[in-house]
């Protein structure tokens, strides 16, 4: 049966606003870095093989696994076999082995002492909570007038108050609405969007379910309800505040989330739906809470290399890749800066999309929608991140001494009109004049990262241009922009300036050579309406599948966007998987 092109495009039509209007709107949440929906995951990341002591470099692995297996012959079912890249790290072999409950598999790791004997243990898992700690419970607002707003501790309907009785007296709704509106999304964020290609009505049909599917996790809201979700995608933050509040310091204190990362003015339509991030995650269980990784970021990612190489993975650091090789129109592996050439079945690229489509891959590689989707695509978060080294705790004039306040996101930027005008001045001089500034001070919380009395903190710094005005460069302003923002906290907390032992500087050009993040951009492209979803990072590649086969991506230019959640990388993995299984790859 031929399919009429009048029906073909009125499937398309609903195709896409079904998928674009109905599940755009997970990906706010994801900002901030909530490393939320994966403690599962994280329980296994956080699993080292504690007891293996660091012995002589072996140079014969053989010799390991052989006495390996003379004590535990079930090793030989399956095992891996892990060589650090450092020479001293011992070899280890990993195995699992059956427990007495039904499908219980126990892992073990052996290596050789520095005495030459074989030591084993078992791997123990450890429990998530020892890796994702509560993070800045508290959120700080100091005001110029010398008043604050401290939220957070159960007491924020309280400090509310203090501005305006009628915004406290609605503040629970406020709140409960963006918990139901994050409940709806939340599970989207697991599975891949709708992907909208070119193809017969075969290849739609999987499509249009998945679409349906999306459609049926908003009929549990009433009419009134699916409205307000769509005017949070389309509207300002500025005006969706208004409709909810009428204090200049509380609607700047939840409007900040609207403009976190995000190179646009509070009153730009379309930050509104960003306001969602703040109830969106998870920490150990808590919906709506922000996770810190004890020892630091690093503690994540060496979980993450640790769980891996127990698999058998290779991990290569300070290697870059020059390009990925393509033969016969696939993707067949990377050449690196070094010029060694790494065959792979598949290449799976998690930097940002107009990175790949654009400086590793020969253009006549890329096919032509591609190459001008990717001149297109909007990078640019307008942060200027630093990190410091502090010999005390700052004392704020609003509230001096220690307290849980330090402890908060300490949030300078008094109303939505301070922040609009930091945006102005971005685009007209190349920083803000008067910059948004938010600081933690994580060692209040985990006393690893720094020394007994001394303290670190980073400055999420807000708005930049990615790149200046008149062709100026980053390299010649990072040091006079970093003195404003540290002049910007000293204003809050005198001394502050004094307490900086060492500072490390991250211009948005600092960010795009050191980890690739075009433009400086924190998410690997604008969270637009235009650059969510199915459209991430284009119509047809909204599955994880790139424009050339073998090619994946999985991160955070893809479905559902930035911040430290794993989603994206989950479930490239699973389209990855299916394209093992069917033998595609």
């Amino acid at each position: 049966m031929k399919i009429g092109s009048d029906i073909i495009k009125v499937y398309k039509d609903v195709h896409i606003w079904i998928g674009i209007v109905c599940g755009l709107m997970l990906f706010i949440a994801f900002y901030a870095g909530a490393i939320t929906m994966f403690e599962k995951p994280l329980e296994r990341w956080a699993t080292p093989p504690s007891g293996l002591a660091a012995a002589p470099p072996l140079r014969d692995a053989e010799t390991l696994l052989a006495a390996v297996l003379a004590v535990h012959p079930q090793a030989a079912r399956r095992h891996s076999i892990i060589i650090e890249p450092s020479p001293d790290q011992p070899a280890r072999v990993i195995w699992a082995e059956r427990g007495k409950r039904p499908r219980e598999l126990i892992e073990y790791g052996a290596s050789f002492a520095p005495d030459g004997s074989l030591q084993t243990e078992k791997l123990r898992k450890a429990s998530a909570a020892g890796l994702v700690d509560r993070m800045h419970q508290f959120v700080g607002l100091p005001l110029p007038d010398g008043r604050y707003l401290l939220a957070g501790g159960g007491r924020t309907g309280e400090e509310v108050a203090k501005f305006s009785a009628r915004d406290a007296a609605r503040l629970p709704a406020y709140e409960q609405r963006l918990k139901v509106f994050a409940d709806v999304l939340r599970a989207v964020a697991l599975q891949p969007p709708p992907n909208v290609s070119e193809g017969g009505w075969l290849r739609a049909l999987p499509e249009l379910w998945k679409a349906g599917q999306l459609g049926r996790r908003l009929q549990g809201l009433d009419a009134g309800l699916k409205q307000e979700l769509l005017d949070l995608f389309t509207i300002s933050a500025a005006e969706y505040l208004d409709r909810w509040f009428e204090s200049g310091p509380i609607k700047a204190l939840f409007g900040f989330d609207g403009i976190v990362g995000n190179y646009a003015s509070p009153y730009a339509p379309g930050t509104a739906y960003v306001l969602l991030h703040h109830v969106f995650g998870q920490s150990n269980g808590v919906k709506g809470a922000w996770g810190h990784a004890i020892g630091g970021m690093g503690a994540i990612t060496q979980a993450m290399a640790r769980s891996a190489t127990e698999a058998g993975a290779v991990i290569r650091t300070g290697t870059g890749v020059e390009r990925v090789l393509v033969e016969a129109g696939r993707a067949t592996g990377v050449v690196t800066d070094a010029g060694e050439v790494i065959h792979a079945r598949a290449v799976v690229a998690n930097v940002n999309p107009k990175l790949l489509y654009e400086r590793l891959l020969d253009p006549a590689d890329v096919p032509a929608a591609t190459r001008g989707r990717m001149a297109n695509w909007r990078c640019g978060s307008g942060t200027f991140r630093m990190n410091v080294a502090l010999s005390r705790l700052p004392d704020f004039s609003v509230l001096p001494g220690q307290g849980d306040h330090l402890t908060a996101g300490i949030i300078i930027a008094p109303s939505l009109d301070y922040m609009d005008r930091a945006y102005l001045d971005a685009r007209r001089y190349g920083w803000s004049r008067e910059p948004v500034v938010e600081m933690l001070i994580p060692s209040t919380l985990d006393d690893s990262l720094a020394p007994p009395g001394q303290h670190v903190a980073s400055l999420f710094c807000q708005h930049v241009a990615p790149q200046l005005p008149d062709g100026r460069s980053w390299d010649d302003h990072r040091e006079e922009v970093a003195d404003l923002m540290i002049a910007t906290v000293e204003q809050h907390a005198p001394g502050f300036a004094a307490s900086v032992l060492g500072r490390q500087i991250l211009s948005p050009l600092d960010l795009e050579r050191t980890f690739g993040l075009v433009g400086g951009d924190i998410f690997h492209g604008a969270l637009s309406l235009n650059q969510l979803f199915s459209a991430r990072p284009m119509l047809g590649q909204a599955n994880y599948r790139g424009a050339i086969p073998g090619l994946y991506l999985c991160g955070s230019g893809t479905h559902p966007g930035g911040g430290v959640t794993g989603a994206p990388g989950h479930n490239a993995a699973r389209e990855i998987l299916k394209d093992v299984k069917r033998r595609r790859i």
